[in-house]
């Protein structure tokens, strides 16, 4: 169960309450099916490892060497956990986010231009104008209460719709949007076969009925790639352009139809979601500290005026970026990571056997007591640059060669907006309304982001 109320005393923001005794294999389930994240003991944010076994064995890192060795110095002995890859290559396919070996390799160095400063700045009009209509479609709820979180989903679909298929031809984007969600709500959930190691063979029920939509979206997609190849795109070049022309600059191997569409889903389920969820907690922050949001607010009414904000903007809006950052602390979209060992290792001094499970609980990682002061406080001063955190006790993105390719572009999106709205508006908490953080996926604010609304 998730603690709903922020705590007067400490003046903490919603946390999930960690577990504090052993789940055992049915426990493990129920907690896994109703939030990821109740699978994390409490001790997990004090301890650098923990070991078990729930069916099969598992490890659970926080220290930050032993995390860097798996994500960057032994990462080829650390693909996605099998977990992972039943739940998304039905929906994505073998796209760079699934892929491993050199698979994944000829596909990164295909995207990675795709992701340059200099393209994800020129996208920066469209994220000006969706926090536009942001504002637009939140100022009509001024007086009220308004779920907020709804709103973000709505502005960052907007944004990963028109820099994705810029011409939207062919693309009904809330068909696509719905087929996303209903996918994810029937098969994101935790199995019993998944948590006891069943192989991957062994069909899990739940995920068999699914996917209707989906393969739906993607003959959709395919259509839409195949018509641009065809007919080409008279205005700015788009993510879709890009990557048509995009190629491996060592072996100038180009993406086909099915890789171009299983790569495009990819950053339109990955690229809008995760930021709309950054926003929608930066909202709550905000709301839950009237202090950091009137300065924040007053210093992009300075920088802006009435206008909504641009890429040229950012530098200007440090503390702003700092609210984002501590955001991403306390409530990483991707909270819990898995891997599944392929060789035998050590980690923490444990023996690692082939086949094991190592967790990679972000959520715990970010609230570890060695690693940060006063772990459940919302202080954007964390990251004023003074005292940077330890390289590998900040993971909102992941790190080493497999970091999100589209960090720079969710972080430039997260700010353009997030400027926008609080130069214009006051977000104040709706008593009895808080949300709860809970895991399916991703780390989701159950319930809403109810604030109410006032003209600033």
């Amino acid at each position: 169960m998730t603690d709903q109320r922020p705590n007067a005393t400490t003046q903490t923001p919603v946390r999930v309450p960690l577990a504090t005794r052993p789940l055992g294999v049915f426990g493990s389930l129920a907690a896994g099916r109703r939030n990821v994240l109740e699978l994390i003991p409490e001790i997990a944010t004090h301890a650098p490892i923990l070991s078990g076994r729930t069916g099969k064995r598992w490890h659970m890192v926080m220290d930050p060497d032993a995390l860097r060795h798996i994500l960057r110095d032994n990462v080829e002995n650390y693909p996605k956990s099998v977990v992972t890859k039943l739940i998304l290559e039905p929906a994505i396919g073998d796209s760079l986010f699934v892929a491993e070996g050199q698979d994944w390799l000829w596909q990164r160095r295909t995207a990675a231009p795709v992701f340059s400063h200099r393209n994800v700045a020129a996208l920066a009009p469209v994220m000006t104008t969706a926090a536009e209509r942001a504002s637009d479609r939140i100022g009509r709820g001024a007086g009220r209460a308004v779920n907020c979180y709804d709103e973000m989903v709505t502005a960052t679909f907007e944004v990963i719709s028109d820099v994705t298929f810029s011409d939207g031809e062919g693309f009904d984007r809330a068909s696509v949007h719905r087929a996303i969600e209903d996918y994810m709500a029937q098969t994101a959930r935790v199995s019993l076969l998944d948590i006891i190691g069943a192989p991957a063979w062994v069909p899990r029920p739940g995920r068999i009925v699914s996917g209707s939509a989906m393969r739906q979206m993607k003959r959709v997609a395919d259509t839409s790639i195949q018509r641009r190849r065809s007919e080409g795109n008279g205005g700015v070049p788009d993510l879709l352009d890009l990557l048509l022309a995009g190629e491996d600059p060592k072996s100038g191997r180009k993406m086909t139809t099915p890789e171009l569409r299983d790569n495009l889903l990819t950053f339109i389920v990955a690229g809008h979601e995760t930021t709309a969820l950054t926003l929608s907690w930066a909202l709550y922050l905000c709301a839950f500290d009237p202090a950091v949001q009137t300065a924040a607010r007053e210093e992009a009414q300075a920088l802006l005026g009435d206008r909504a904000a641009t890429a040229s903007d950012i530098a200007g809006l440090p503390l702003i970026r700092r609210i984002i950052d501590e955001t991403l602390r306390l409530y990483p979209p991707a909270a819990f990571l898995s891997r599944t060992a392929q060789a035998s290792d050590t980690l923490c001094g444990r023996e690692v056997q082939p086949g094991d499970t190592v967790i990679l609980p972000i959520y715990a990682l970010h609230r570890h007591h060695a690693l940060w002061d006063q772990p459940d406080r919302f202080d954007p001063g964390r990251f004023d640059g003074t005292k940077p955190p330890e390289r590998y006790a900040y993971l909102p993105f992941g790190d080493g060669p497999r970091v999100c390719i589209g960090a720079n572009f969710a972080l430039q999106e997260a700010v353009i907006i997030l400027a926008t709205l609080l130069a214009r508006f006051r977000f104040d908490l709706v008593p009895g309304k808080m949300p709860a953080p809970v895991m399916i996926l991703t780390l989701r604010p159950e319930g809403g982001v109810w604030l109410t609304i006032t003209p600033a």
